[in-house]
C-alpha cells in the first residue's frame, strides 16, 4: 500500500518525476504507450491510468508544443457545424463544454459571451436565431446544465451599447450566445500533470523514432531521450499513435501505408491589447472562405483565423504578411476605427489536423475523428476538434482495451477533475482575503488562481519564502517569477521556451515577445533546475532568435519564404 502511495500522490511533474518515468519506461512492460503529447495524447493517458492500466506516455517535444497550444482557445459546440447538418458532433461538443466548464477544470475553462451580427432583416434573424435555439436546446442533452446562459437578440441600438467600437452602418443587429474558452497550452500541461499524479509514467522530450515489432505486431517503440541522448525500448502490449499532424510520419514508421491521411490546415491568430477597441463581448463573423472569431481574451482580443493548406515544416508553421494582412481586411469591415499592423502585439499560426480526401478544401475537411487498429498491437486516433479531446481519448483506449487480456473498466474521466480543480470555487471566494495578506492586489490573486486553481497554494508558499518571485516580469506584468519557479520545478518545463510560450503565455502576449522577460525567467528556471550561467546563456539566445525569426517570418509575403525564415532560428538542441 505504501507504494501504491508513492507512485499515485506525486502531483509534481518535475525533472525527479521524468527520471523515475524514464526509468519506469525501460524496464517495465507496459499495458498502454501513448505516442504524442497534445490534448488528445494526455487525455489518452488519463483515460487509460484511471482504469487501473499501466500507462506510459512520450512527446518528442514540450506538452502541446504542435497544435494544441495554438488553438483558438474556444471550447465550443460549433455554431457553423449545425448549418452543415452534423448535429451529433454539435451535440457532443456541447455536453463536452458542460463538463468542462463545471466539472473537469472549471479553473481554466471559462464562459465567454459572442455577439453573432445580423445584416439582413427578419428572415436572417429567424434563420439564425432557430440555430441559436437548437445549439441551446443541445446543451442542456448532457444530462446537466449548460454552465452558461441561453442566447438573447440584440436592435441595433443594443449593439452598439455593447459593442461601441463597430461601425455603425456594419450590422441591424444581432443575437448573442455563449461559448467558453480556454488556455490550451496550460490544459495540456495540467493534463499530463494529472495523468503523472494517477500513475502514468510521462515524459517530454523523448521521440519514438521507430517501432518494434514480432512479426505483424506492434510490441513497442525505440526511443531517444532528447535531454541525455540515450536511446532505449519502451515494451507495451499496445500503442497508441496520438500524433495529430505528424501522422502519417509517426504511420511510415511502422511500415504500413495507414487507413486514412491527415491534411494540415494553418490557422493564423492575431493578438491584439483589448483597448483597442471597446466591445462587451466577443464577435463571430463570417468570412467567404469561413469565419473569423474575435475572442476577448484578458487585456488582449485573439482575432482569427485562417484556412489553408500547409505542406511545410510541421513543427513550426509560420504567419504570413498575406496571412495578417487577411485577417486585419476582415476584421476592420466591421470596426469604426480601423486596425493597422502597429495594432498587433502577437501573432501565432497553428496547424489543424483534419481528416483528408483527396482535393477537398480545408475549411471543409471533417471535424470528426477516426479510431483505428492499424496494424494488430497499434491503435491510431486523429482528427476531431480539442473541444470533443475526452471522447476522442475514450474511443482510442477503448480500441486498445478491447486487444488486452482480461475485461478492462469503463471510462471515468467525465468524473475526473483536473488538479487544481477540486475547491476552486471555495478558494475563488477567499481572493480577497488572500490579497491582503500578501499585500497584492485582488486581480493578482485572481490571476493565479484562474491558472492553477488551489493550487496557487504552492504558488503561494514560494513567495513566502521568496517574497521577491511575486515581482513581475520585466514587460510581461501579468506573470510574475513565481510562475516560472513553479513551471521548472512542477509543470514539466524543461527549457526557457516551454516557459514563455506555454506555461505562461508571454510569447503572444507581450509587445516584445517575451524579449525582455527571457533573462529574468532564465536566471530563474536556471537556478531552479541547477543550470550553470552558460546554460542560461543558451537558453535565452535560442529564445530570442525564435522570437527575431517570427517576427521576420511574419513579413514575408508567402508560406514558402516565411517557412525557409523562421527555420533559420535554431530549435532546442537535442544532447548527441
Amino acid at each position: 500500500m505504501a507504494q501504491l502511495k508513492t507512485v499515485t500522490r506525486s502531483s509534481k511533474l518535475g525533472p525527479e518525476e521524468r527520471a523515475l518515468a524514464i526509468e519506469t519506461l525501460k524496464t517495465k512492460e507496459l499495458d498502454i504507450l501513448v505516442v504524442g503529447g497534445g490534448i488528445v495524447g494526455t487525455g489518452a493517458a488519463l483515460d487509460a491510468v484511471t482504469r487501473g492500466l499501466s500507462v506510459g506516455m512520450v512527446e518528442a517535444r514540450d506538452w502541446s508544443s504542435g497544435t494544441s497550444s495554438r488553438s483558438s482557445k474556444l471550447v465550443h459546440g460549433g455554431i457553423r457545424y449545425l448549418e452543415q447538418l452534423d448535429f451529433r458532433l454539435v451535440r457532443e461538443a456541447l455536453t463536452e463544454r458542460g463538463l468542462l466548464l463545471q466539472r473537469i477544470a472549471p479553473h481554466l475553462v471559462k464562459p465567454v459571451r459572442f455577439l453573432y451580427p445580423l445584416t439582413k432583416p427578419v428572415f436572417e434573424r429567424v434563420y439564425i436565431g432557430a440555430g441559436m435555439l437548437l445549439y441551446d436546446i443541445f446543451s442542456y442533452t448532457g444530462g446537466r446544465p449548460p454552465g452558461v446562459p441561453h442566447h438573447r437578440h440584440l436592435s441595433k441600438r443594443q449593439l452598439l451599447r455593447a459593442a461601441p467600437s463597430l461601425a455603425n452602418d456594419a450590422f441591424i443587429g444581432g443575437i448573442t450566445y455563449y461559448d467558453a474558452q480556454v488556455d490550451d497550452a496550460r490544459y495540456v500541461a495540467s493534463l499530463a500533470r494529472t495523468s503523472s499524479f494517477y500513475g502514468a509514467h510521462v515524459a517530454s522530450r523523448v521521440r519514438v523514432e521507430g517501432f518494434l515489432k514480432v512479426g505483424q505486431r506492434v510490441v513497442g517503440v525505440t526511443a531517444h531521450d532528447l535531454e541525455t541522448g540515450e536511446r532505449f525500448e519502451i515494451k507495451a502490449r499496445q500503442v497508441v499513435n496520438a500524433t495529430g499532424v505528424w501522422t502519417d510520419d509517426t504511420q511510415s514508421m511502422v511500415g504500413e501505408r495507414g487507413q486514412f491521411k491527415v491534411r494540415a490546415s494553418k490557422g493564423v491568430h492575431l493578438v491584439v491589447p483589448r483597448d483597442r477597441f471597446q466591445s462587451t463581448l466577443g464577435l463571430l463573423l463570417r468570412t467567404e472562405k469561413s469565419v473569423l472569431f474575435v475572442i476577448p481574451w484578458g487585456r488582449h482580443w485573439l482575432i482569427g483565423t485562417t484556412d489553408t493548406d500547409w505542406h511545410l515544416d510541421k513543427a513550426h508553421p509560420a504567419a504570413t504578411a498575406a496571412d495578417i494582412d487577411y485577417i486585419l481586411e476582415h476584421v476592420n469591415k466591421v470596426l469604426a476605427v480601423k486596425l493597422t499592423r502597429d495594432d498587433v502585439e502577437g501573432v501565432f499560426a497553428g496547424l489543424r489536423p483534419l481528416l483528408a480526401g483527396e482535393s477537398e478544401q480545408t475549411s471543409k475537411l471533417s471535424r470528426e475523428h477516426v479510431v483505428a487498429h492499424s496494424v494488430p498491437g497499434l491503435v491510431v486516433v486523429a482528427g476531431g476538434k480539442w473541444t470533443t479531446y475526452r471522447i476522442m481519448a475514450k474511443d482510442a483506449i477503448d480500441a486498445a482495451a478491447s486487444a488486452l487480456d482480461g475485461k478492462v473498466p469503463a471510462s471515468t474521466t467525465q468524473d475526473i477533475a483536473l488538479l487544481g480543480a477540486e475547491g476552486y470555487q471555495a478558494a475563488w471566494n477567499k481572493r480577497a482575503k488572500i490579497a491582503r495578506a500578501f499585500g497584492v492586489h485582488k486581480v493578482r490573486i485572481e490571476h493565479l488562481l484562474n491558472r492553477y486553481g488551489v493550487l496557487t497554494d504552492e504558488l503561494l508558499d514560494l513567495i513566502r519564502e521568496r517574497p521577491e518571485l511575486l515581482d513581475p516580469l520585466p514587460g510581461a506584468d501579468d506573470y510574475i517569477g513565481a510562475e516560472v519557479v513553479y513551471a521548472a520545478t512542477h509543470e514539466g518545463a524543461l527549457h526557457l521556451e516551454d516557459v514563455l510560450a506555454r506555461r505562461t503565455r508571454i510569447s503572444i502576449e507581450a509587445w516584445d515577445r517575451g524579449v525582455s522577460a527571457a533573462p529574468v525567467a532564465g536566471a530563474l528556471m536556471g537556478e531552479a533546475l541547477g543550470w550553470a550561467q552558460e546554460r542560461i546563456d543558451n537558453e535565452v539566445g535560442n529564445y530570442l532568435k525564435r522570437v527575431a525569426a517570427e517576427l521576420e517570418s511574419q513579413v514575408q509575403p508567402d508560406d514558402e519564404s516565411a517557412d525557409r525564415v523562421r527555420l533559420g532560428a535554431p530549435d532546442i538542441i537535442a544532447a548527441s
